[in-house]
């Protein structure tokens, strides 16, 4: 797994944005939702991106 770059917290509509706009740029980036749904269902529609999914908090760092 590569290192990731930054993270998103929160997965609504303003923090995919933001990830999928960061990742456009060449960045890795964690992606974290409360709710294991949202964010796999992030990591689903994206196939392909640098995103990482974490489903705990305390793996962000």
């Amino acid at each position: 797994m590569s290192k990731q770059q930054i993270g998103v917290v929160g997965m609504a509509v303003m923090g995919r944005n933001l990830a999928l706009n960061i990742e456009s740029r060449g960045y890795t980036v964690s992606v974290f939702n409360r709710s294991r749904e949202k964010t796999e269902e992030v990591i689903a529609e994206n196939p392909g991106k640098k995103l990482v999914p974490y489903y705990t908090s305390t793996r962000i760092r």
